[in-house]
Order: C-alpha cells, then sequence, then structure tokens
C-alpha cells in the first residue's frame, strides 16, 4: 500500500499543468466558492462555540488551583475540537455539492487521456449530485465513528502522537475517496464504487494526504483544494481503470 500512497501524491505533479492546458478552470469557480465560504463558516463556529465546548470540559476539573489555566487550555481543545470535526464535515459538504462541476473535469480529463477507449455511464447534474450526497453521506458517518476515539486519544500525550497520525490518514483517506468518486460515478454503481475503493486505499490516501496538507494553507489553499486535488485524482482514477478490462461484477463483495 505505501507504493499506491506515494503514486497517489505523485499524479499531483502534472494538476495545475493540465488545468490550464484543458482549460478547466471555469469548471471550478463555483467549487471554489463553497469551499471558501463553507470553511469561512466552520471557523466563525470555532471561534463563537470555543468558550462554550471549554466551559463544559473545565468542569471536568473540580479544584480551585490551576482552574484558569485549566480554563484556557479547556477553550483552545474546545476549538480545536470543532476545527477537527469540522474539516471532517467541509470535506464531505464541499465533495457532495460540487458534483454536478467536478463530474465535468473528469469527463474532459477521460476525453483527453482515453477519448473512444473508456465506456461509461451518461449521468445527469441531479443524479450526480444525488450520488455525490449518497456517498459524502455515507463516508460522513464512518468518518466520524472511526476519528472520534482517536480524536480523544489525540490529547493524551504520547499516545496522541499516534492518534494524531492516524487521524489524519483517516481524513486522507476519505478526502481522496470523494475526490475519486467523481470518476468512478461514470463508471460503477454506488456499491461497486466503495468496493473499488477499498481496493485501491492506497491511491485515495496519497491523494487525501496533498488535500489535507491544502488546507493548512490559510486562504489560498481552500480555494485551490478542489481544483487541483479532484485534477489528481481523477488522473490516477483513470489510469486504475485502464490497467486491465473492468467490470462492476469484478467489484462486488
Amino acid at each position: 500500500m505505501i507504493k499506491s500512497i506515494f503514486k497517489g501524491l505523485a499524479a499531483y505533479k502534472d494538476s495545475l499543468g493540465l488545468i490550464s492546458k484543458l482549460k478547466l478552470w471555469k469548471y471550478f469557480a463555483i467549487p471554489m466558492a463553497i469551499s471558501f465560504f463553507t470553511a469561512l463558516l466552520i471557523g466563525v463556529s470555532a471561534w463563537g462555540l470555543s468558550d462554550n465546548i471549554g466551559a463544559l470540559i473545565s468542569k471536568l476539573w473540580i479544584w480551585e488551583w490551576g482552574a484558569q489555566t485549566v480554563a484556557m487550555l479547556s477553550t483552545i481543545v474546545g476549538a480545536l475540537i470543532i476545527i477537527a470535526l469540522g474539516l471532517i464535515a467541509y470535506k464531505h459538504l464541499i465533495m457532495a455539492f460540487s458534483a454536478p462541476f467536478m463530474s465535468p473535469v473528469s469527463e474532459k480529463l477521460e476525453a483527453h487521456f482515453y477519448s473512444g477507449v473508456h465506456q461509461h455511464r451518461n449521468t445527469s447534474n441531479a443524479g450526480q449530485l444525488v450520488r455525490g450526497l449518497k456517498i459524502n453521506l455515507r463516508n460522513l458517518a464512518w468518518e466520524l465513528l472511526l476519528s472520534i476515539p482517536f480524536l480523544f486519544l489525540s490529547l493524551i500525550p504520547v499516545i496522541g502522537i499516534a492518534a494524531t497520525a492516524i487521524l489524519f490518514l483517516i481524513q486522507a483517506y476519505y478526502a481522496g475517496f470523494g475526490n475519486m468518486d467523481y470518476t468512478l460515478e461514470r463508471h460503477f454503481p454506488y456499491r461497486e464504487s466503495v468496493n473499488f475503493v477499498k481496493r485501491h486505499r492506497g491511491y485515495a490516501i496519497g491523494n487525501g494526504i496533498v488535500f489535507m496538507l491544502f488546507l493548512l494553507i490559510p486562504v489560498v489553499g481552500i480555494i485551490l483544494v478542489l481544483p487541483i486535488s479532484v485534477t489528481a485524482a481523477s488522473k490516477t482514477t483513470l489510469e486504475l481503470l485502464d490497467q486491465k478490462t473492468v467490470y462492476p461484477d469484478d467489484y462486488r463483495n
């Protein structure tokens, strides 16, 4: 899987060039706006609710000595919890609502690299949106289920380092999953797409690692994260599909 992760990372090197060459920037205008305002909403929520969550956490400290220090640290922890959960929700919100705009990008890339080679299903904008909501709601539920225990473990000294790394990889996997599905939705039904990504989870993690790192870049990162990561994921997914003739039956349980 390590090799697959590095291949998922390597796909990013051609992203900006492909976007410019194929004149894809016009498809990203609305998704970039969705990304920016969703991130802004999460930031405002973290600022406004951190005191409330911090107050709840500080109540666990029943002693008077050190109460002010605990209250301050609890506020910081509260903000970090909101941001961590907000990032999870952020990914899936922007991926779901950007589906009608991202699918044409993947289709343009497929036409560029594999014109007349791949046969795929015809899908509508409404179908792409419904599919995006279904996939991302499913992924959101699983990601929360897996992430919340590691989120709390990350607050424990020493253990927290490993827990934070695992939490990051979980988020990366589901970010890459969503990016890959913009291509898979034309080739596979819902269940077969889920199984496809499971079999190629290293590529999803590699794509998602860069996606998550982009979010650490103020403003620019949240604006450019979708164009670059979706282009890289589409290229990777198309290469995987082209390795051999793939049928939905190959990815049924």
